[in-house]
């Protein structure tokens, strides 16, 4: 396939779009955008003390120190930094740009199908409960050696999600035509298996 076309997944942290992502892709030989390691990526600046817009507008992914910017104090500056509208329009080129590669392409980030690809061929909506999300969330930091409670984890992820829905610019919510899949009740194998028959029946 040498035409662009262009999955978007959207979705809350820990509901599994990054997995569902990364297995619609090799599975459809597309290449994958992690969007948020993008932010991730200015938050970690931030956190050292430059400028975020600065940083944003300088950013290398080739150079991503991807285990660095997997911890939760990057990951909640990279929600901060997610409201600035500066920061979220200096990342707008390089994500639409790599949306339309030859090949095909999917990102999954929170405002892949409203905001970034408002035209993408596919669009899905990946979420779960902020219950199962939270679960999910305390035992990969548990296995990290993070000292962390259940409670501690809940409460931060809902208010994660209220910082990502109530946000002015860009909030997280399914577009108008995605397809939401609750991976709640789903195994890893059931959630890919809906996501590549949706992406399949897009492509014709």
């Amino acid at each position: 396939m040498t035409d662009a076309f262009t999955v978007a997944i959207d979705g809350p942290a820990a509901a599994g779009k990054g997995t569902v992502s990364r297995a619609v892709a090799e599975t459809l030989g597309f290449a994958h955008l992690d969007t948020g390691l993008l932010y991730r990526a200015v938050g970690a600046r931030m956190l050292s003390g430059e400028d975020p817009v600065a940083a944003a507008r300088t950013l290398d992914p080739a150079a991503f120190d991807e285990d660095r910017l997997r911890s939760d104090p990057v990951a909640q500056a990279a929600s901060e930094i997610a409201v600035l509208p500066d920061v979220r329009a200096a990342l707008v080129d390089f994500q639409r740009a790599f949306a339309r590669r030859p090949g095909g392409a999917v990102l999954d980030g929170r405002d892949i199908g409203t905001v970034i690809c408002p035209d993408a061929e596919a669009k899905l909506f990946v979420t779960a409960s902020a219950e199962c999300r939270a679960e999910r969330r305390y035992r990969e930091l548990r296995g990290k050696g993070a000292e962390v409670t259940p409670d501690g984890v809940l409460e931060d992820v809902r208010a994660r999600d209220a910082r990502d829905s109530g946000r002015a610019v860009a909030p997280l919510k399914p577009a108008e035509d995605a397809v939401t899949i609750d991976t709640t009740a789903m195994s890893i194998e059931e959630a890919v298996a809906r996501a590549v028959a949706v992406v399949r029946s897009r492509r014709g």
